[in-house]
């Protein structure tokens, strides 16, 4: 693509922000590729706003040039969301990480939108509250509403897009909107937050949240189950939400994620398909609730069901999870992750994943199966060599393919990690005459294209 920068642009924000503003190249590099196999595409400065007001001078600047502007959390998108594709300014959030109110009373947090998740855990900590939106990365709050983010908790608290109730953000003329209320629900007009949510960063600049907290529960167990193949422990998670059974979490892993994580913590967990399953509530609810579940998981010949009661072992098994990524590309020296995911409606979930499977064994690649399979939301951790050129382009046909099986099924060619460059081209196949209502709605707020061009819209 044709770059849109030029130098007095680069100028005019030096006598704006002076030593915060940056034409190195490491730090361009460092703000040109995200976590995943895109090629490093960097920008032509990199910005370090304080405030929302910054930004807002910053975009001003930007738009009197149709210069691009690239929003930039902690880097951790997998879809290649951070690339400069026609050049441009990075904007870096980092500077901005405050966590501006923490109201238990009406169970909100208020935040800079560089504040990252385990900045918002550790503020919460014995408060008795907890915010439930957690991927398997320290993320940026911003980021994650950007991209709609959601985790192993989006099974009974939803995902980001259910979780704010108002944001900030700089238009791409640079006006400064507010939206939404601290009240939990309105009927007041178009719901401009969840437009927002999820639009990566294509129709303004994110720059504070108000976000939903949660009250921690009255106990927390967790456990590990076996079993003979992956159809057996998606049907008994299927049968667990049909019976109305209130799960915190419910997470899928292959036998292979099973060996890659076990190598990688130092644990020795059954290399079967495997559920991790979390219960919160009062201890009378969870006696309830363990009885159901664990009958269940034995009509679905389950081989062990082990009790993670302790905090210390149950914080082992999630961190465990949370490593998964890592875990999958340590199975191979030098492998690089391309990571995807798609989402289904849970009937449809099994049937899904075990064609996948057999579609994985015949193409011969390294790819384990993780998933937050209570909402029919499952990842591929495909680990390719980056530089055997036919493998990669393998990898990428046999992602084609799983969306393809997803969209056949009734589902999503992404449950959370976003569209970015990386499913540009599933747009129209899962939107068809509807991406044009999206593409008005972007010409309407956006008119030169500069906010993360190229991204999210085909």
């Amino acid at each position: 693509m044709e770059k849109r920068f030029n130098q007095s642009v680069f100028e005019e924000l030096k006598s704006l922000l002076q030593d915060r503003v940056t034409s190195e190249t490491n730090i361009r590099n460092e703000h040109g590729v995200g976590y995943s196999y895109h090629a490093c595409t960097p920008p032509d400065c990199v910005v370090f706003p304080k405030n929302t007001q910054e930004i807002a001078e910053i975009v001003k600047i930007c738009a009197n040039h149709k210069t691009p502007i690239i929003p930039f959390g902690a880097g951790t998108s997998v879809e290649g969301h951070v690339l400069a594709l026609e050049g441009g300014v990075c904007v870096d959030l980092s500077k901005m990480n405050h966590i501006i109110e923490i109201n238990t009373d009406d169970m909100y947090v208020t935040v800079e939108s560089g504040v990252t998740r385990n900045q918002i855990d550790e503020a919460l900590e014995g408060s008795g509250f907890f915010f439930p939106i957690g991927p398997g990365v320290n993320a940026t709050l911003g980021g994650m509403a950007s991209t709609r983010a959601s985790g192993t908790n989006a099974v009974r608290y939803g995902t980001m897009k259910d979780n704010v109730l108002t944001l900030t953000a700089v238009l791409p003329n640079g006006d400064v909107i507010h939206t939404g209320s601290k009240a939990k629900k309105s009927s007041a007009g178009y719901d401009l937050t969840r437009l927002l949510v999820g639009a990566e960063g294509t129709l303004g600049i994110i720059t504070e949240l108000t976000l939903k907290l949660h009250s921690y529960p009255e106990a927390i167990f967790a456990a590990v189950c076996s079993f003979p193949s992956v159809e057996l422990a998606v049907n008994t998670v299927i049968k667990t939400i049909q019976k109305g059974i209130q799960m915190a979490k419910i997470e899928l892993l292959d036998d292979q994620m099973m060996r890659a994580i076990n190598l990688y913590s130092a644990l020795n967990y059954a290399e079967k398909p495997t559920l991790f399953l979390e219960f919160g509530g009062s201890k009378v609810e969870l006696e309830e609730q363990i009885r159901k579940v664990e009958e269940i998981a034995h009509e679905h010949k389950v081989i062990e069901f082990l009790w993670e009661k302790g905090e210390e072992n149950r914080k082992k098994l999630w961190r465990a999870r949370t490593d998964a990524a890592p875990a999958a590309v340590a199975l191979r020296e030098g492998g690089k992750l391309m990571s995807t995911d798609v989402c289904v409606p849970i009937s449809k979930l099994a049937k899904c994943i075990v064609d996948t499977q057999v579609d994985i064994a015949e193409t011969n690649i390294l790819a384990p199966i993780l998933g937050h399979v209570g909402d029919g939301n499952f990842h591929l951790t495909i680990v390719v060599d980056p530089n055997d050129a036919n493998e990669i382009e393998r990898a990428k046909a046999l992602n084609e393919r799983l969306v393809k099986r997803a969209l056949d099924f009734g589902g999503t060619c992404t449950g959370e990690h976003g569209i970015g460059i990386g499913k540009l081209h599933f747009m129209q196949p899962e939107h068809g005459d509807a991406l044009n209502m999206m593409r008005t709605i972007k010409r309407a707020i956006d008119p030169d294209n500069i906010m993360n061009p190229g991204k999210l819209l085909p």
